[in-house]
């Protein structure tokens, strides 16, 4: 076998399950399966409403949460992702059925799952964490507006047709005023609104999923003219390739990409969001994109859409208890069994209702702290949100991304341009291999920040203050650094609460007028100057620190210049 053959099986390999994966369901195998159970309630209307959204029906929607749902469980990178349809996706799928009909939206998922294990392959997993958190909101809040627009038409219990979301949208509401009918309309706003006011009261409580019984029954017992999702077949369709045709994937290869971006883009952030909510759990992105992959490969034999993770259904499945991935592959099973046993209940629920219950999700997407944070930071990290938000409404996802991070990229480089200045300073002179010995002793450890942080260096900072062990104080020295961007200090933040949340107490020092902006925009500093723990320099926090422990202080070292040439190498202090 050559070189290059074993490094492939070899990767392989370790992207394939093994024992270990399952060790944690062995621990408390009953709060999985009631996680796993939880988290089927609030993915069935999900599932069936973004089965509908997409165009390929509500079938489609359950096949997907089913296949993918299972396969991600059990070859993903995360011991806590649940996966299925998504929002994000429909909006994308949309075009795709207009362009291409139902068997090309079939395609392109088996397609992009190809593209998913490709990258995989090349482990090109770890680089979804560069993505600028003002592209992540801005296209975040405009998916919820494109999924809003799509709900239109079912919650005016009728029909529109347009190019775009917003001109179908338009359309509906001009044939709904036409020939008004208020019981659809009524019906999706009273759905939306318990689930919103529910959710407030009690976030435990699977809230659309009672609210679309409880529609259903009302519906059924009054005789409502409302539409409903129809008959549908019970169990899973028999796997099936005769929707690939082979004439077409050249056609079809530009809409697979940019699905097995959204997939990949998507899934990485929830795996992220789900490491950050549950207590030592550290998810594996390439294989994440194996798993994903996957799953998006054998969900169209079985009629389904493309799949991702879902963010809404994860943080479900983690405060519901979940500890292993038995809890995901139960939502699986149990959605399989309602597949069989109960399609003819399904299809007697109304399209108004599954409305309401996409645009109470759309709400709950949007982050208005976060929005209003970043708008706060910086002209320029606002304008980026701004626009990829407009893009991701006037356009497509895509495009929209694409047009963010360039922008993003163009503000940091005219950023770091702007920083990079000559100036003549004294050089950094001595040995402090002596005062670095002593500081380690003593469990105090300073970290100096020098040149930019922003969105593509950020994480590799939280990565280095990450893995600080046998430490009591850390200080942060923040004179360095030349420019700060919304990333960057919401990374810096997440690493101040991780440390802090070990018990290591974090310093900072030095840090710029023009930096307090950023950082107090988005709430990094405020704790720490509330407990006087933001100093003007490293020396004030070295013996700030040696004071908390109940060490003697010890003699003032030489200042030390905050300030250098920038082709100085810098020395950590």
């Amino acid at each position: 076998m050559t070189s290059t053959a074993k490094q492939l099986y070899d990767r392989v390999v370790g992207l394939l399950p093994s024992p270990a994966d399952w060790r944690p369901a062995r621990r408390s195998p009953g709060r999985d399966l009631i996680a796993g159970l939880t988290v089927a309630v609030v993915a069935l209307p999900l599932a069936l409403a973004f089965g509908v959204g997409s165009g390929l029906g509500a079938q489609a929607g359950l096949a997907t949460a089913v296949v993918a749902g299972a396969v991600a469980a059990v070859f993903g990178g995360s011991n806590l992702q649940v996966s299925g349809p998504t929002g994000a996706m429909t909006v994308v799928l949309v075009p795709i059925v207009h362009s291409h009909g139902p068997g090309g939206v079939l395609a392109v998922g088996l397609l992009a799952g190809i593209v998913l294990v490709v990258l995989a392959l090349a482990r090109v997993g770890r680089y979804a964490r560069y993505m600028p958190t003002p592209v992540i909101e801005g296209f975040t809040a405009g998916i919820a507006v494109v999924i809003a627009l799509q709900q239109v038409p079912a919650a005016l219990g009728v029909t529109g047709e347009g190019e775009r979301v917003w001109q179908a949208a338009g359309d509906a509401v001009a044939n709904f005023v036409r020939t008004p009918h208020p019981a659809p309309i009524v019906m999706a706003l009273v759905v939306a609104a318990i689930m919103l006011l529910g959710a407030r009261w009690r976030p435990a409580v699977p809230f659309s999923f009672l609210t679309v019984v409880a529609a259903t029954i009302v519906a059924e017992l009054t005789g409502l003219d409302v539409a409903r999702i129809g008959t549908l077949p019970a169990g899973l369709p028999a796997p099936t390739v005769s929707f690939l045709d082979l004439g077409s994937v050249t056609s079809l290869l530009p809409a697979a990409l940019a699905v097995a971006a959204l997939g990949a883009l998507e899934s990485l952030l929830c795996a992220s969001v789900a490491d950050g909510m549950s207590v030592g759990e550290r998810h594996d992105p390439d294989r994440e994109l194996f798993g994903q992959g996957l799953a998006n490969i054998v969900s169209p034999l079985f009629g389904g859409i493309p799949a991702t993770a879902a963010i809404a259904r994860t943080a479900v499945n983690v405060r519901s208890g979940a500890r292993s991935r038995l809890a995901s592959l139960t939502h699986a099973v149990v959605l399989a069994v309602i597949v069989f046993g109960a399609s003819g209940l399904v299809g007697r629920i109304p399209l108004a209702a599954l409305a309401g219950v996409l645009l109470a999700t759309t709400v709950r997407m949007v982050e208005v702290g976060s929005l209003r944070a970043i708008a706060r930071s910086t002209r320029g990290d606002a304008a980026v949100m701004i626009l990829t938000f407009a893009v991701t409404v006037a356009f497509d996802l895509v495009t929209a991304v694409a047009v963010g991070v360039g922008v993003a990229i163009v503000l940091a480089l005219r950023a770091v341009a702007r920083s990079a200045q000559i100036e003549q300073v004294p050089l950094e002179t001595g040995d402090h291999s002596d005062e670095e010995r002593r500081l380690l002793a003593e469990h105090i450890v300073a970290y100096r920040f020098d040149g930019p942080l922003f969105f593509g260096a950020a994480h590799r900072f939280l990565l280095e203050l990450s893995e600080v062990a046998d430490v009591r104080v850390v200080i942060l020295r923040m004179s360095r650094v030349s420019t700060i961007d919304a990333t960057g200090a919401g990374v810096l933040g997440d690493a101040i609460t991780r440390l802090e949340g070990r018990g290591i107490t974090v310093l900072l020092s030095g840090i710029r007028p023009g930096h307090d902006e950023v950082l107090d925009g988005l709430g990094v500093a405020g704790h720490l100057r509330r407990d006087g723990l933001v100093f003007p320099d490293t020396p004030a926090a070295i013996a700030h620190a040696r004071t908390l422990l109940g060490l003697r202080p010890a003699p003032s070292p030489a200042p030390v210049p905050e300030a250098r040439h920038p082709d100085v190498p810098a020395r950590t202090v």
